[in-house]
């Protein structure tokens, strides 16, 4: 009996386990990974470049290729993934036109959903790598601004440790003088340079002052809070204090070289400006800090430096010899600077006329100083929000780069918001100077990201930069020329793939006298070719 049950019971189980296998065979279908695509039998050659290997808009070209026949009236041809016309195709290549939004890079042919992958092609157009920059080899790291000093050479500051290659034996920390061609300069004496990320530096009162996030530069490797003077030389400016040890029966004074800067901020400051004879500083810090050199500690010492702070958010002004300016931005009773901004902030200052500095704060924040902000505001020249600038509702959502065309009197920003005080406004904006949207500048749309980084310079186009990969439907990698109302200007756009980011675009001339743009950041390709952070192009 016991037997037949068990017999009874694996029948059961049998069944229930074929049962089972026929639903999940039916729940799984056919298998996904069963056949493959068939090969289409075309091969393009990457060994034999196009003919012409190089053109502009409308230039026939040749591509060699094998097992098109079957596909003519299907393929399509690109350049860069923009479609051709294409001309004929025979069994050995494929002739076509390269079209008006065609830009360097990879060609291509489509059938179907399959994609077969052609040469590099070359697409011709205004913009051109200036064959009279220097600085070839460009820099290992961040380039985050060029200082044009008042003799005519420059300084290149940012986060990189060799310059043109340069730095293989000594690195040149953070810090470059060069021509405005890009010639280092090794008389400029910075040692060890600064021993963490320069962001900026300005000439003022006979002296550079660098700013950024560092706490040490060449022999003084300690008592800098982000922020320091340099005599022209490139040397750190310092003064000896006498200091004292642990009393003895004889006591010992001793002599120690501090910086002469006695000033700084408990965080990086991004930016640094002259402003009315002094030093204005912005950033994302909380706190002035100074250091007091000469006074004895609990110990009775003066061999231990005594650090202070003062309450001071987001943008602050120095004295020259680094001393705390409470006339700007500071309220003597409380003892405390402003509130600025309740999120993060950047600034951009310009000057229309002598002595009258404007200092615009953009970000994403909103309130400022108590009151309610829209992301962007100005500053009077005596640190209060200036009425005169009404951006009504402003930006919905963050901006994260605002530049200043003298010429045309516009600002120009970009972020990730899609409207400017309630009218659509996708990724790019330009601005009057009272604060009201120009409506006769339309951006189109962004795929694949937004811009970072826009500049119009002094003919009135606009440089944008940033992560898509199109603009109005049009393959546009990262780097970009738009007309005044938005659209792409026709010539400019030729050049393929960019990757990084921009900091900033200096309008300036080539060697031989051409209009020239000197582009710096973090970028290692332009025009589908490695470069190093810093290079220059003309542009006519």
């Amino acid at each position: 009996m016991m037997k037949r049950i068990i017999y009874t019971l694996s029948i059961f189980f049998l069944l229930a386990l074929v049962i089972q296998g026929c639903k999940k065979e039916e729940e799984l279908g056919e298998d996904p990974y069963g056949v493959g695509k068939s090969p289409l039998g075309i091969t393009i050659s990457q060994t034999l470049p196009p003919v012409p290997s190089e053109g502009i808009v409308g230039t026939t070209v040749v591509v060699k290729a094998t097992g098109l026949l079957p596909y003519k009236d299907q393929l399509s041809f690109m350049f860069n993934g923009e479609k051709a016309q294409v001309i004929s195709v025979t069994e050995s290549e494929i002739t076509v036109k390269v079209p008006e939004a065609g830009s360097t890079g990879i060609t291509s042919i489509s059938i179907g959903d399959q994609l077969i992958l052609g040469p590099s092609f070359t697409v011709s157009g205004i913009i051109k790598n200036d064959i009279t920059w220097k600085a070839i080899a460009g820099t290992n790291d961040y380039v985050n601004q060029f200082y044009q000093l008042a003799d005519g050479r420059a300084l290149v500051i940012g986060s990189f440790n060799n310059y043109d290659n340069k730095g293989l034996i000594v690195p040149v920390n953070r810090i470059a003088r060069t021509s405005l061609d890009g010639d280092y300069d090794r008389t400029f004496r910075t040692g060890r340079g600064a021993n963490g990320s320069l962001s900026t530096a300005i000439e003022i009162g006979g002296r550079l002052i660098i700013a950024g996030g560092f706490s040490g530069y060449n022999q003084r490797t300690e008592n800098i809070s982000n922020i320091t003077s340099l005599y022209p030389n490139g040397a750190i400016d310092t003064v000896i204090i006498k200091t004292k040890k642990k009393p003895t029966v004889t006591d010992t004074v001793t002599q120690k070289w501090f910086p002469k800067f006695n000033g700084g901020a408990n965080d990086y400051i991004h930016r640094i400006y002259p402003h009315q004879g002094k030093i204005l500083a912005t950033g994302n810090f909380r706190y002035y800090v100074k250091r007091t050199y000469d006074k004895d500690n609990y110990d009775f010492t003066r061999d231990t430096v005594i650090l202070d702070s003062t309450e001071i958010r987001q943008i602050l002004r120095f004295n020259l010899d680094g001393s705390l300016d409470k006339t700007f931005r500071f309220n003597t009773t409380t003892n405390k600077g402003n509130v600025s901004a309740n999120g993060p902030i950047d600034t951009y200052m310009h000057t229309d006329a002598p002595n009258n500095e404007k200092l615009m704060v953009f970000g994403n924040f909103i309130t400022f100083d108590g009151q309610p902000a829209v992301r962007i505001l100005r500053l009077a020249v005596n640190g209060t929000i200036d009425p005169s600038f009404n951006p009504g509702s402003g930006a919905n959502d963050g901006i994260n780069s605002l530049t200043y065309n003298a010429t045309t009197r516009k600002y120009l920003i970009t972020g990730v918001f899609t409207r400017y005080n309630g009218k659509p406004a996708n990724g790019i904006a330009l601005i009057n100077e009272d604060g009201s949207l120009d409506e006769s500048f339309s951006a189109k749309s962004f795929e694949g990201g937004y811009p970072t980084f826009a500049r119009q310079i002094s003919n009135g186009l606009i440089i944008v930069s940033g992560y898509y990969r199109k603009y109005n439907n049009v393959t546009r990698n990262g780097f970009m020329v738009l007309n005044p109302a938005g659209l792409l200007e026709p010539g400019y756009n030729a050049t393929g793939p960019f990757s990084g980011d921009l900091t900033d675009i200096v309008e300036t001339k080539s060697a031989d006298g051409k209009k020239a743009l000197l582009l710096i950041g973090r970028f290692y390709r332009f025009d589908n070719l490695p470069v190093n952070n810093i290079i220059r192009v003309t542009i006519e």
